[in-house]
């Protein structure tokens, strides 16, 4: 069976596993849903809804009310792929919130996670 694309995934299914990563290193759900929030433009139901939806993640990012401009300070490694040197416009999103995530995990302050 090939692998699914991230693309095609729920977000119900991708979703959780970031915040599951956040928790893990004592940031909360609510942290994720600020990040989230910043990135894409989602209110914390909006995302609620998503999550409830059988929407893809892959459409989640293409839907985004309004996806933050300063997204492209978002730099550094992320699965060992440098962020800002993705082709594939969608996948640099979804890296993107990738990072933002992976900056809360580690301790970072919001103030500097949201450029």
């Amino acid at each position: 069976m090939p692998r699914q694309s991230i693309f095609d995934m729920k977000f119900s299914n991708v979703f959780p596993l970031l915040i599951q990563k956040a928790e893990r290193k004592s940031r909360t759900r609510a942290e994720v849903y600020e990040v989230t929030a910043w990135l894409t433009g989602y209110t914390s139901e909006q995302i609620d809804a998503a999550l409830g939806s059988e929407i893809t993640y892959g459409t989640f990012f293409t839907d985004a009310p309004s996806y933050n401009p300063r997204a492209e300070l978002i730099k550094g490694k992320i699965c060992g792929v440098q962020v800002e040197t993705i082709d594939d416009p969608l996948m640099k999103k979804i890296r993107q919130l990738d990072k933002l995530v992976d900056e809360l995990a580690k301790g970072k302050t919001m103030e500097k996670i949201l450029r």
